[in-house]
């Protein structure tokens, strides 16, 4: 397993780092960057209690049959065709 090293550096010093990379270099980095960015924006929306409450109306509103998914429509398009 690699060592885990932990360094602080200005966003300056930093921006200065990636400048210095190559193309390919700087590609690996953004997908990194983007999956982490993903990954901490799924935590919030989770946690998020508007979107929770959000999350279990449309729930409902499936059960009770005033939404339907977008399989289900489909399926009885077809059924009428």
């Amino acid at each position: 397993m690699p060592a885990i090293v932990k360094v602080q550096l200005s966003l300056e010093t930093l921006a200065e780092a990636i400048s210095s990379l190559e193309l390919t270099e700087k590609r690996q980095l953004q997908e990194l960057i983007e999956q982490q960015i993903f990954e901490a924006e799924e935590a919030l929306y989770e946690d998020d209690a508007e979107t929770q409450a959000e999350i279990q109306a449309v729930r409902a509103e499936y059960s009770d049959g005033q939404s339907v998914t977008i399989d289900e429509y489909l399926a009885k398009r077809s059924d009428h065709r």
